[in-house]
Protein backbone atom coordinates (compact mmCIF):
# COMPACT_ATOMS: atom_id res chain seq x y z
CA UNK A 1 0.00 0.00 0.00
CA UNK A 2 2.60 1.98 0.90
CA UNK A 3 5.19 1.34 -1.78
CA UNK A 4 4.82 4.50 -3.61
CA UNK A 5 6.49 6.07 -0.90
CA UNK A 6 9.44 4.60 -1.50
CA UNK A 7 9.92 6.09 -5.23
CA UNK A 8 10.18 9.05 -3.31
CA UNK A 9 13.18 8.29 -1.01
CA UNK A 10 15.35 8.71 -4.15
CA UNK A 11 16.76 12.00 -3.10
CA UNK A 12 17.20 12.82 -7.13
CA UNK A 13 13.84 12.30 -8.31
CA UNK A 14 12.42 14.38 -4.74
CA UNK A 15 14.95 17.17 -6.08
CA UNK A 16 13.71 16.96 -9.46
CA UNK A 17 9.92 17.01 -8.20
CA UNK A 18 9.80 19.33 -6.16
CA UNK A 19 11.41 21.45 -8.75
CA UNK A 20 8.62 20.94 -11.12
CA UNK A 21 5.91 21.93 -8.19
CA UNK A 22 7.42 25.09 -7.13
CA UNK A 23 7.03 27.40 -10.29
CA UNK A 24 3.01 26.44 -9.89
CA UNK A 25 2.89 26.72 -6.29
CA UNK A 26 4.60 29.70 -6.26
CA UNK A 27 2.97 31.59 -9.31
CA UNK A 28 -0.45 30.73 -7.75
CA UNK A 29 0.05 31.47 -4.23
CA UNK A 30 1.10 35.30 -5.71
CA UNK A 31 -1.92 35.02 -7.18
CA UNK A 32 -4.55 34.27 -4.46
CA UNK A 33 -3.02 36.29 -2.07
CA UNK A 34 -2.71 39.22 -4.12
CA UNK A 35 -6.43 38.56 -5.06
CA UNK A 36 -7.26 38.10 -1.70
CA UNK A 37 -5.45 40.44 0.22
CA UNK A 38 -6.59 42.79 -2.15
CA UNK A 39 -9.91 42.23 -2.34
CA UNK A 40 -10.30 41.84 1.63
CA UNK A 41 -8.19 45.00 2.54
CA UNK A 42 -9.69 47.25 0.18
CA UNK A 43 -13.03 46.15 -1.13
CA UNK A 44 -14.67 43.95 1.61
CA UNK A 45 -17.26 46.18 3.50
CA UNK A 46 -16.46 47.59 6.60
CA UNK A 47 -17.67 45.39 9.61
CA UNK A 48 -20.83 46.76 11.43
CA UNK A 49 -19.13 46.30 15.46
CA UNK A 50 -15.40 46.23 14.47
CA UNK A 51 -15.18 48.76 11.82
CA UNK A 52 -12.34 48.46 9.26
CA UNK A 53 -10.52 47.06 12.30
CA UNK A 54 -11.31 43.68 11.44
CA UNK A 55 -9.37 43.66 8.13
CA UNK A 56 -6.50 41.92 9.97
CA UNK A 57 -9.06 39.19 9.67
CA UNK A 58 -7.43 38.73 5.83
CA UNK A 59 -4.19 38.25 7.12
CA UNK A 60 -4.38 36.94 10.89
CA UNK A 61 -7.10 33.96 10.31
CA UNK A 62 -4.70 32.35 7.05
CA UNK A 63 -1.53 32.59 9.19
CA UNK A 64 -3.62 30.87 12.38
CA UNK A 65 -5.07 27.77 10.40
CA UNK A 66 -2.01 27.38 8.73
CA UNK A 67 0.02 27.24 11.29
CA UNK A 68 -1.61 24.52 12.40
CA UNK A 69 -1.66 22.91 8.97
CA UNK A 70 1.78 23.09 8.31
CA UNK A 71 2.42 21.67 11.64
CA UNK A 72 0.56 18.62 10.87
CA UNK A 73 2.28 18.76 7.75
CA UNK A 74 5.90 18.58 9.64
CA UNK A 75 4.53 15.32 12.10
CA UNK A 76 3.06 13.44 9.00
CA UNK A 77 6.59 13.56 7.32
CA UNK A 78 8.56 13.04 10.58
CA UNK A 79 6.14 9.81 11.40
CA UNK A 80 7.03 8.84 8.13
CA UNK A 81 10.46 9.49 8.15
CA UNK A 82 10.40 7.36 11.84
CA UNK A 83 8.42 4.44 10.64
CA UNK A 84 9.05 3.85 6.80
CA UNK A 85 12.90 5.01 7.41
CA UNK A 86 12.86 7.80 4.33
CA UNK A 87 15.41 10.36 4.53
CA UNK A 88 13.67 12.95 2.53
CA UNK A 89 10.32 12.73 4.83
CA UNK A 90 13.09 14.19 7.76
CA UNK A 91 14.37 16.79 4.97
CA UNK A 92 10.83 17.66 4.57
CA UNK A 93 10.17 18.09 7.83
CA UNK A 94 12.91 20.33 9.05
CA UNK A 95 12.31 22.53 6.22
CA UNK A 96 8.73 22.98 6.89
CA UNK A 97 9.68 23.72 10.49
CA UNK A 98 11.03 27.04 10.75
CA UNK A 99 8.27 28.31 7.99
CA UNK A 100 5.66 27.18 10.70
CA UNK A 101 7.54 28.87 13.23
CA UNK A 102 7.82 32.13 11.33
CA UNK A 103 3.70 31.98 10.15
CA UNK A 104 2.80 30.94 14.30
CA UNK A 105 4.46 34.00 15.40
CA UNK A 106 2.50 36.21 12.20
CA UNK A 107 -0.81 34.80 13.74
CA UNK A 108 0.48 35.43 17.36
CA UNK A 109 1.57 39.60 16.29
CA UNK A 110 -2.00 39.93 14.07
CA UNK A 111 -3.66 38.91 17.06
CA UNK A 112 -2.42 40.71 19.27
CA UNK A 113 -2.99 43.69 17.23
CA UNK A 114 -6.58 42.66 16.48
CA UNK A 115 -7.15 42.21 20.32
CA UNK A 116 -5.77 45.41 21.57
CA UNK A 117 -9.03 47.47 20.04
CA UNK A 118 -11.02 44.96 20.63
CA UNK A 119 -10.26 43.37 24.59
CA UNK A 120 -8.39 46.47 25.64
CA UNK A 121 -5.46 44.62 26.07
CA UNK A 122 -2.66 42.90 23.40
CA UNK A 123 -2.41 39.50 25.59
CA UNK A 124 -4.90 37.78 27.63
CA UNK A 125 -3.92 33.95 28.85
CA UNK A 126 -6.94 33.10 26.77
CA UNK A 127 -6.65 29.02 26.27
CA UNK A 128 -6.48 29.96 22.44
CA UNK A 129 -3.99 32.34 22.34
CA UNK A 130 -2.23 30.07 25.17
CA UNK A 131 -1.93 26.84 22.75
CA UNK A 132 -0.76 29.02 20.23
CA UNK A 133 1.71 30.49 21.85
CA UNK A 134 2.64 26.67 22.95
CA UNK A 135 2.66 25.81 19.58
CA UNK A 136 5.53 28.38 18.56
CA UNK A 137 7.43 26.24 21.27
CA UNK A 138 6.81 23.57 19.21
CA UNK A 139 8.23 24.32 16.43
CA UNK A 140 11.32 25.93 18.64
CA UNK A 141 12.07 22.85 19.86
CA UNK A 142 11.30 20.57 17.06
CA UNK A 143 14.30 23.11 15.58
CA UNK A 144 16.52 23.64 18.18
CA UNK A 145 16.64 19.52 18.02
CA UNK A 146 17.23 19.32 14.07
CA UNK A 147 20.56 22.03 15.13
CA UNK A 148 21.44 20.05 18.43
CA UNK A 149 22.73 16.88 16.90
CA UNK A 150 25.83 16.36 14.52
CA UNK A 151 24.48 13.12 13.90
CA UNK A 152 21.85 13.97 11.51
CA UNK A 153 19.46 10.76 11.63
CA UNK A 154 19.94 10.82 15.64
CA UNK A 155 18.74 15.01 15.56
CA UNK A 156 15.93 13.61 12.79
CA UNK A 157 14.63 11.51 15.31
CA UNK A 158 14.45 13.32 18.31
CA UNK A 159 12.77 16.09 16.69
CA UNK A 160 10.39 13.56 14.56
CA UNK A 161 9.30 11.99 18.09
CA UNK A 162 8.80 15.83 19.54
CA UNK A 163 6.94 17.08 16.39
CA UNK A 164 4.62 13.47 16.40
CA UNK A 165 3.73 13.94 20.14
CA UNK A 166 3.21 17.76 19.91
CA UNK A 167 0.15 16.92 17.41
CA UNK A 168 -2.19 16.78 20.33
CA UNK A 169 -2.16 20.99 20.78
CA UNK A 170 -3.36 20.88 17.30
CA UNK A 171 -7.06 19.92 18.93
CA UNK A 172 -6.76 22.31 21.72
CA UNK A 173 -5.85 24.79 19.83
CA UNK A 174 -8.86 23.69 17.38
CA UNK A 175 -11.55 23.13 20.13
CA UNK A 176 -10.44 25.87 22.61
CA UNK A 177 -13.34 28.31 22.28
CA UNK A 178 -15.87 25.27 22.62
CA UNK A 179 -14.33 23.48 25.80
CA UNK A 180 -13.40 26.77 27.69
CA UNK A 181 -14.81 30.27 28.53
CA UNK A 182 -12.91 32.07 25.92
CA UNK A 183 -12.64 35.70 24.80
CA UNK A 184 -11.47 34.34 21.37
CA UNK A 185 -14.38 34.43 18.92
CA UNK A 186 -15.68 31.35 17.71
CA UNK A 187 -15.05 29.61 14.06
CA UNK A 188 -16.43 31.84 11.71
CA UNK A 189 -16.17 29.59 8.68
CA UNK A 190 -17.89 26.19 9.34
CA UNK A 191 -18.04 22.98 7.00
CA UNK A 192 -21.24 21.62 8.33
CA UNK A 193 -22.69 25.00 8.61
CA UNK A 194 -23.15 28.01 7.63
CA UNK A 195 -20.78 30.20 8.12
CA UNK A 196 -21.53 33.66 10.00
CA UNK A 197 -19.64 36.13 7.70
CA UNK A 198 -21.02 37.50 4.74
CA UNK A 199 -20.17 36.34 1.52
CA UNK A 200 -18.18 39.74 0.72
CA UNK A 201 -15.77 38.70 3.56
CA UNK A 202 -16.07 35.15 3.47
CA UNK A 203 -14.84 34.87 -0.06
CA UNK A 204 -11.58 36.81 0.31
CA UNK A 205 -11.03 35.14 3.08
CA UNK A 206 -10.82 31.77 1.92
CA UNK A 207 -9.08 33.06 -0.98
CA UNK A 208 -6.00 34.06 1.85
CA UNK A 209 -6.14 30.95 3.52
CA UNK A 210 -5.55 29.06 0.27
CA UNK A 211 -2.63 31.44 -1.13
CA UNK A 212 -0.93 31.10 2.49
CA UNK A 213 -0.99 27.25 2.15
CA UNK A 214 0.20 27.49 -1.29
CA UNK A 215 2.63 30.48 -0.21
CA UNK A 216 4.10 27.67 2.62
CA UNK A 217 3.84 25.06 0.00
CA UNK A 218 6.59 27.07 -2.53
CA UNK A 219 8.80 27.84 0.53
CA UNK A 220 8.86 24.96 1.80
CA UNK A 221 9.84 23.09 -1.71
CA UNK A 222 12.50 25.91 -1.73
CA UNK A 223 13.91 24.77 1.94
CA UNK A 224 13.67 20.79 0.64
CA UNK A 225 15.48 21.16 -1.94
CA UNK A 226 18.67 23.32 -0.15
CA UNK A 227 17.90 20.43 2.74
CA UNK A 228 18.19 17.57 -0.26
CA UNK A 229 21.72 19.36 -2.00
CA UNK A 230 23.02 19.66 1.83
CA UNK A 231 22.77 15.85 2.55
CA UNK A 232 23.98 14.76 -0.80
CA UNK A 233 26.70 17.38 -1.42
CA UNK A 234 29.24 14.14 -2.55
CA UNK A 235 26.52 12.56 -4.76
CA UNK A 236 27.34 12.50 -8.70
CA UNK A 237 24.43 14.02 -9.50
CA UNK A 238 24.85 16.57 -6.90
CA UNK A 239 28.00 17.62 -8.37
CA UNK A 240 26.81 17.75 -12.19
CA UNK A 241 23.92 19.59 -11.12
CA UNK A 242 26.53 22.13 -9.60
CA UNK A 243 28.42 21.98 -13.01
CA UNK A 244 25.89 22.75 -14.94
CA UNK A 245 24.85 25.89 -12.42
CA UNK A 246 28.83 26.97 -12.92
CA UNK A 247 29.75 26.10 -9.07
CA UNK A 248 33.12 25.61 -8.93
Amino acid sequence: MWKWLHSYADPQRAYNLSGTLLPWFATLAIAFIGVGSVWGLLFAPVDYQQGDSYRIIFIHVPAASMSMSAYMAMATSAFIGLVWQIKSADWAAAAIAPIGAVVTFIALITGAAWGKPMWGTWWVWDARLTSELVLLFLYLGVISLYASFEDKVLAARAAGILAIVGVINIPIIKYSVEWWNSLHQPATIKITEKSSMAPEMLYPLLINIFGFGLMIGAITLVRFRAEILARNGMRPWVRELAKAEGVK
